[in-house]
C-alpha cells in the first residue's frame, strides 16, 4: 500500500522516489499483471468451453468488429490455418457468422454474434460487478490517470507486438538465408 508520498510498498514491491516507483510500475507490477491476465483469460476461456486462442480471437472480433480471416491472422500472429480452425470452432458454437466478402468473393467476412451466449454475458457481468470494487476509493483525477495509463499500456503493447513480429520475421529470414 502507498504509505506516504515518495515511499511505499506496493504489493510487496518496495520503492522510494519517483524513479523507483516508475520501475515498480513498468517492470514488476506490469509483468505480474500480464501473467495474472493471461491466467485469468485462460480460466475464462475454460469456463466458457473455448480454447484461449478462440476466446481472444472472439474478443478481438467483439472489439474491432467484422473482419476477414486474413485480417484476424495478421492481428493475432496466428497462421491462416490456425485461424481457419478457430473460426470453425467459433462458428460451430454460434459465436460468429461468415459471409462472402463483397470486395473479394474468395474471402469471407467474420462477424461476431453478440448475443450468442448468455453464458458470456453472465461470466463478464459477474466479473464487471466484482471489478467495480477495484476503482472504489479513487477520486476522478486518480481514475483519469489510471485510465490514461491503461490506454497508453494498450497502445504500447500493440506497438511492441508489431516490432517483435518484424524482428521474428527478420531473424527467420536470416536463418533461412544462412542454410
Amino acid at each position: 500500500m502507498l504509505s506516504e508520498i515518495g515511499r511505499g510498498d506496493v504489493n510487496g514491491s518496495m520503492w522510494e522516489g519517483r524513479g523507483d516507483l516508475a520501475d515498480v510500475v513498468t517492470s514488476d507490477l506490469s509483468r505480474r499483471l500480464s501473467t495474472a491476465t493471461v491466467l485469468f483469460h485462460h480460466a475464462v476461456a475454460e469456463r466458457l468451453g473455448l480454447g484461449p486462442a478462440d476466446h481472444k480471437c472472439l474478443d478481438l472480433l467483439y472489439e474491432r468488429g467484422a473482419m476477414t480471416g486474413s485480417e484476424l491472422a495478421a492481428i493475432t500472429g496466428l497462421t491462416t490455418g490456425a485461424v481457419t480452425g478457430v473460426v470453425a470452432r467459433l462458428e460451430k458454437g454460434g459465436h460468429l457468422t461468415r459471409e462472402p466478402d463483397p470486395r473479394d468473393g474468395r474471402k469471407q467476412i467474420l462477424r461476431p454474434v453478440f448475443d450468442a451466449s448468455p453464458e458470456i454475458a453472465e461470466v463478464f457481468g459477474s466479473i464487471r460487478d466484482d471489478a467495480a470494487g477495484l476503482v472504489a476509493g479513487f477520486d476522478d483525477h486518480e481514475l483519469a490517470a489510471i485510465a490514461e495509463f491503461i490506454s497508453r499500456s494498450i497502445d504500447f503493447s500493440y506497438r511492441r507486438v508489431v516490432i517483435m513480429r518484424a524482428e521474428a520475421i527478420s531473424r527467420a529470414k536470416e536463418k533461412d538465408h544462412d542454410r
